[in-house]
C-alpha cells in the first residue's frame, strides 16, 4: 500500500521528516518496506532557468535554425542555437543549462551539453514544453511572463511538488489503515504516546447542500446480509474531463493513472478515507437501483472489456433492465462515466466481505475496491464519504447535488465491548505500564473507557476495528502504541535443557536430510494444496477421499494432496523445462484424506530422481541414473536407521511400471520403483524417473536405541563365488535368504556383482554371479571348512531353486 507523505500531511500537520515518521509506523506495526520519492515533472526542472532572449539571428550555415544571446541573470549571457520557429528577442523562455538532465517519453534521461551545431557554438537548450515535461506540444517553445526576472528557477514558477511516498507491508488485519486517515489516525496515537500533541484533521463536508430534487433514483436491496448498507446520491450538469493537477499529483504519487475528474474523485476519496465508490452514468440506469443476486451463468462486460460468466454467489448492482456492476469488484463497461456524462448516480456502500472476497477469487479480480471490501471496511463513513466525494465532484466537474442521499441501513453496526482486566496486561506484557498511561493510549486508538474499576475497564472498541474484539485484541493495541521497543529485558539468559530421545521425529529428519544432502539430493517443499483432477491419474487414490477447499484460490490448489508423487512431478517438470534435467530431490511431507471416520493425515519422506549420474565432464562419460542406483539410495536410509530383517515383494501399481515394496512384519516401509510413461506423459516428462514413497510412520515404529558394538574381527575373511544358473524368474533376495538360514555362523555377506541374460544360455535362465564372505571371528577359516560351507550352499540352491553352476 502507497501512502504520500503530502497527503498524510493533510491529517495531521507535521514537520517531522520521511525516515523519522517511517521509523514510528514501522514500531507501530505499519512496517514501511521503503521510501521512494515523487516528482511531478521528472527531474524536477532541476537545471532549468528563465532566460530573456537578447539578439535572436538567423543562422548563417541553415535556414530553420537561429541564434541567439540569452541572459541567464548570472551577467554573462551565453550563445544558443535553436531551431525553434517562434523563438524573437524579448522573450522570456525556460533554458536548460550545460549539464541539465533531461528526460523523454519513455523516462530514459539525456544530459544538455556544450557543442555545436552547423559550426556554431551553443551552451543550452531553449525548450518547448514537451521537452521538460510541462505537456504534449511540440509546436515551438515555451514563451513565459514577460515580468519574469531571468535565472529564476523554473520549479519555482510552475510550481513544481515533491513528494516521498511509504510502501506500508499492510497486514490484511488492519483494515483500519487501508487510506491516509486511518494511518494518520495510527501516527497521531504513536506521537501523543511520545508526548508530542497533534490533531486529526478530518475533512470537512459542512458545504455539502442538496441544490435540487429533480433526479431522484431509488433504491432496492433484496438481501440485508449480503449489503448491510448502501447509499447513493445524484448529481447533475456535470462536465466530465482532465482532473486539475493538484488531484492528479496526488494519484500520480501512489502509482495510480488519472482517468477524468470525476473516476479521479472516486479514486481520491477511496484512497483517503478507505470508503470505495463507484460513479454510474445516471441516464443509462433505467428506472430504479436493484442490488441483487446474479443468476447462475449469467454472462457480464466488465469495465477491462472483459466478458465474465456469473455465479448465483456474485453481487450485482443493477436497473429495471440489467446488470450496471459488480458490487465491489469492477463496475459493467456499458455503464460508467465518459466523456459524454452530464449526470451521475454515485454510490457508497458496505458490502459482506466473505461474499466479496470470494467474487474476487472466482473471477480473478484483485481491484482497489475489493482488497478493501473484502477485508473489512469501516460501515459508519459510508454517508460521510459520498458527501466528500459529492463536494470535491461539484469542485472539479462542476454540477448540482440533485436528490437527497438515499441510505439503505436497516441495522446499524455496533461498537464492539470488551472488558479489560488490568492484571492480565501486565501478565503478558510482561511488564507494568501505569493505569493512566493504558488509559490514555487507549482515548488515541478511539477506544472509549466506559468503566473503571479495581480489576479492569470497561471499553467500547469501534466498529471500524473488526480486527479487534477481545481482551488479547486490546492488549496488543496497548503494547504496539506503547513501543515493543520500550519492553525491559533482564541481562540473564534463563533456559532448561531436555532430555529426549535419539527416536524423536524431527531428529530422525534431519539425520536423513543430511544423508540425503551428502549423496547430492536437494531438499523440496510442495505445496499441499493441488488440482483433484490428479485422481484421475492413479486407482490407488479416490475422489471421495478427496479434502476440498471452501473457499479456493483457484480450481488448481482446491484439493489436499492425496499422493506426494504428483507434487514431486510437477517439481521435475518445472525444472525440466528451465534446463535443469539432472535432479535427485528429496520431501518431507504429508498427505490428506478423508475418510467415514473423519479426516486423516499421513506423513512421507520421498525421494525423486531422473537424469544422468553426475554431471558432464571431460574425465567420465556421461551415464544415465538407473533403478538399481536409486535402490542403493533406498537401501542407504534404512540401513542408516538400523531397520533389519526387511522383506521384499514386487510392487504392483498402475503408476509404477517396475518397483519394490520393503515391509517389516506387518508394516508397508516403502514403496519405490520407475514412473510408468503413461503418468510421466500427464507433466510433459519425456525421461525416466524414479520415486520412492517411505511410510514415515511405519518407519519411526521400527526405529531402536538399541546399539551393539563389536570387536574388529583378527582372522582374515575369505571369498567365495559361485555363477547360478537359475529360472529368469528367480530374484537375488530368494538367493540371499537362502544363503542367511544355511550358514549362520560363518556367512558375513552376500553381493551380486554380475547378471547375465541371452545368448548361450538356454531359454527362461539367467546367470547370477554371486560373492560369498565367509569368517571365522576365533581362529583362521581351513580349506576344508570352507569347501564344505559352499558345498551346503550349492545343494540347498539346487534343491531350493533348481539352480546349478555354470
Amino acid at each position: 500500500m502507497k501512502i504520500s507523505y503530502n497527503w498524510l500531511k493533510q491529517f495531521i500537520k507535521t514537520d517531522w521528516n520521511s525516515e523519522r515518521t517511517s521509523e514510528l509506523l514501522t514500531d507501530l506495526g505499519l512496517e514501511v518496506e521503503s521510501v521512494e520519492k515523487y516528482q511531478s515533472i521528472k527531474g524536477g526542472l532541476e537545471g532549468i532557468v528563465v532566460g530573456h532572449v537578447l539578439t535572436c539571428v538567423q543562422h548563417p550555415n541553415a535556414d530553420k535554425l537561429k541564434i541567439t544571446t540569452v541572459d541567464l541573470g548570472n551577467g554573462d549571457p551565453v550563445q544558443i542555437v535553436c531551431g525553434a520557429s517562434n523563438v524573437a528577442a524579448g522573450q522570456k523562455v525556460p533554458v536548460a543549462t550545460i549539464g541539465t538532465k533531461l528526460y523523454d517519453k519513455g523516462g530514459n534521461s539525456f544530459e544538455i551539453k556544450k557543442g555545436k551545431i552547423r559550426g556554431e557554438e551553443s551552451h543550452g537548450m531553449i525548450c518547448a514544453e514537451d521537452e521538460i515535461g510541462l505537456g504534449d506540444s511540440h509546436e515551438g517553445i515555451m514563451v513565459l511572463d514577460a515580468e519574469l526576472k531571468p535565472g529564476t528557477p523554473a520549479a519555482e514558477v510552475f510550481n513544481i511538488e515533491n513528494d516521498e511516498v511509504f510502501e506500508i507491508g499492510l497486514t490484511p488485519n488492519r483494515a483500519d489503515a487501508m487510506s491516509h486517515w486511518g494511518v494518520a489516525r495510527d501516527l497521531r496515537a504513536g506521537m501523543l504516546q511520545q508526548d508530542v500533541h497533534v490533531e486529526l484533521i478530518t475533512p470537512s463536508v459542512s458545504s455539502y447542500k442538496v441544490e435540487k430534487r429533480t433526479l431522484k433514483i431509488d433504491v432496492n436491496v433484496e438481501d440485508n446480509k449480503l449489503v448491510p448498507r448502501y447509499c447513493g446520491v445524484t448529481i447533475s450538469d456535470i462536465n466530465v474531463g482532465p482532473s486539475p493537477s493538484w488531484l492528479q499529483n496526488r494519484l500520480k504519487a501512489i502509482g495510480l493513472t488519472p482517468k477524468n475528474n470525476v473516476v479521479d474523485v472516486t479514486n481520491y476519496v477511496l484512497h483517503e478515507l478507505g470508503q470505495p465508490l463507484h460513479a454510474f452514468d445516471a441516464s443509462k440506469i433505467h428506472g430504479k437501483v436493484i442490488v441483487k443476486n446474479a443468476e447462475e451463468g449469467q454472462k457480464f462486460v466488465t469495465l477491462d472489456d472483459t466478458e465474465r460468466t456469473l455465479s448465483k454467489e456474485d453481487i450485482m448492482i443493477c436497473d429495471e433492465k440489467g446488470s450496471l456492476c459488480i458490487a465491489g469488484v469492477m463496475g459493467g463497461k456499458n455503464s460508467g462515466v465518459t466523456e459524454r456524462t452530464t449526470s451521475i448516480f454515485l454510490e457508497s456502500a458496505y458490502f459482506n466481505p466473505v461474499s466479496i472476497r470470494k467474487t474476487a477469487k472466482r473471477h480473478g479480480i484483485n481491484s482497489d475496491a475489493s482488497f478493501r471490501f473484502e477485508r473489512g471496511i469501516d460501515p459508519t463513513i459510508a454517508e460521510y464519504a459520498l458527501k466528500r466525494a459529492a463536494i470535491l465532484i461539484r469542485e472539479v466537474a462542476g454540477g448540482e447535488i440533485t436528490s437527497d442521499i438515499v441510505d439503505v441501513y436497516p441495522k446499524k453496526a455496533e461498537d464492539h465491548a470488551v472488558l479489560l482486566n488490568l492484571e492480565n496486561v501486565k501478565k503478558l506484557i510482561g511488564q507494568e505500564i501505569p493505569d493512566e498511561e493504558i488509559k490514555n493510549i487507549l482515548v488515541s486508538l478511539d477506544i472509549k473507557v466506559n468503566s473503571i474499576s479495581k480489576v479492569g475497564l470497561g471499553l467500547t472498541v469501534p466498529a471500524y476495528r473488526v480486527d479487534v474484539t477481545r481482551e488479547i485484541d486490546v492488549i496488543e493495541e496497548i503494547l504496539r502504541v506503547y513501543g515493543y521497543n520500550n519492553i525491559e529485558f533482564t541481562q540473564k539468559l534463563k533456559a532448561t535443557t531436555s532430555h529426549s530421545a535419539r527416536s524423536e521425529d524431527y531428529k530422525v529428519q534431519n539425520i536423513i536430510a543430511n544423508l540425503l544432502v551428502g549423496n547430492g539430493f536437494n531438499e523440496m517443499m510442495a505445496n499441499s494444496l493441488t488440482t483433484p483432477s490428479y485422481v484421475q491419474l492413479s486407482e490407488s487414490i479416490h475422489e471421495k477421499n478427496n479434502v476440498l477447499m471452501l473457499n479456493p484460490l483457484s480450481t488448481d490448489l482446491s484439493a489436499m494432496r492425496q499422493s506426494m508423487l504428483f507434487s514431486a512431478l510437477e517439481a521435475v517438470s518445472f525444472n525440466i523445462n528451465r534446463r535443469n534435467s539432472d535432479l535427485r530431490l528429496f520431501e518431507f511431507g504429508k498427505t490428506y484424506h478423508k475418510q467415514l471416520a473423519g479426516h486423516e493425515e499421513k506423513m512421507h519422506l520421498t525421494l525423486t530422481m531422473t537424469g544422468n549420474r553426475k554431471a558432464e565432464s571431460w574425465t567420465s562419460p556421461q551415464a544415465p541414473s538407473d533403478f538399481f542406483l536409486f535402490k542403493g539410495y533406498v537401501l542407504t536410509i534404512l540401513e542408516r536407521l538400523g531397520i533389519k530383517n526387511i522383506t521384499t515383494s514386487a510392487l504392483k501399481t498402475d503408476v509404477y511400471s517396475e518397483g519394490l515394496v520393503y515391509e517389516a512384519g506387518a508394516s508397508t516401509l516403502v514403496e519405490f520403483g520407475t514412473v510408468k510413461k503413461s503418468v510421466l506423459k500427464h507433466f510433459d516428462i519425456k525421461q525416466e524417473v524414479f520415486f520412492a514413497d517411505f511410510k514415515w510412520g511405519a518407519i519411526l515404529k521400527h526405529l531402536t536405541n538399541h546399539l551393539k558394538f563389536v570387536e574388529i574381527p583378527k582372522y582374515p575373511e575369505v571369498r567365495r563365488d559361485l555363477a547360478l544358473l537359475v529360472d529368469e524368474n528367480v530374484a537375488f533376495a530368494k538367493i540371499l535368504d537362502l544363503a542367511v538360514k544355511t550358514e549362520k555362523g560363518l556367512l558375513k555377506e552376500v553381493d551380486l556383482f554380475d547378471v547375465y541374460q541371452g545368448k548361450n544360455l538356454p531359454a527362461g535362465k539367467k546367470s547370477y554371479a554371486v560373492s560369498f564372505i565367509l569368517q571365522d571371528n576365533t581362529k583362521t577359516l581351513t580349506d576344508s571348512q570352507i569347501d564344505k560351507v559352499m558345498s551346503k550352499l550349492t545343494q540347498t540352491f539346487e534343491t531350493e531353486l533348481g539352480a546349478s553352476l555354470r
